[in-house]
């Protein structure tokens, strides 16, 4: 199953039709062409009260590039930082709790760009990735062009001594060290992509 968080809400793509038809609750689609995908898609975000749209076809692959096709898509890295003492750096930007994250640049790699944005956003230098965690999409609009972009996530370890500090031409007002029975404490206060990400890494429960 392929996420995309809208805003607070989710679109789904599946080829299991039957499974996700009895376990979920939302607006059902099968797949037929790309002109009534795209329709679709605009209908559904000016939906308000929906949470969850579902889009059924049987070849995954061609759903996922004809989905694709149907926004500009951007690709972007973000990094999940933890410290010598197992403490996750998290910032906060424009009132919600986040991750360092930002746009690749041009013929930069995804590692690149996870390491570039955790130094530029958080003022540390140093910190190693240590593996990939997973990839989360995202779309929202660009004076009115729709925009799908793919964040990819690292795990990383900072092992120097700096002391945060937020970018604040980025809107970053806050940093902090925060141990892993504190890291609940964003939980209501974050992104429903970033909360996939601390799940993924083992950080929180779901």
């Amino acid at each position: 199953m392929y996420k995309v968080f809208f805003n607070d809400r989710n679109i789904f793509l599946t080829d299991d039709f039957t499974k996700t038809f009895q376990l979920k609750f939302g607006l059902f689609y099968k797949f037929h062409k790309k002109e009534e995908l795209m329709e679709l898609l605009s209908f559904y975000r000016n939906l308000k009260k929906i949470e969850n749209l579902f889009i059924f076809h049987d070849d995954m692959e061609e759903l996922r590039n004809v989905f694709r096709s149907c926004f500009m898509n951007i690709d972007a890295a973000g990094g999940v930082i933890r410290n010598k003492k197992g403490q996750l750096l998290i910032i906060n930007r424009r009132g919600r709790w986040d991750l360092p994250k930002g746009k690749l640049d041009a013929g930069e790699s995804f590692e690149e760009a996870a390491s570039r944005e955790v130094e530029e956003e958080c003022g540390i230098q140093g910190s190693a990735i240590i593996c990939r965690l997973l990839s989360t999409y995202h779309s929202y609009l660009i004076e009115d062009q729709a925009v799908l972009k793919k964040t990819m996530w690292f795990e990383m370890m900072y092992k120097g001594n700096q002391e945060p500090v937020p970018q604040q031409k980025e809107d970053i007002t806050d940093i902090r060290w925060v141990s892993p029975s504190e890291v609940s404490v964003i939980m209501k206060g974050t992104y429903g992509a970033i909360l996939d990400v601390l799940k993924y890494a083992n950080l929180i429960q779901l």
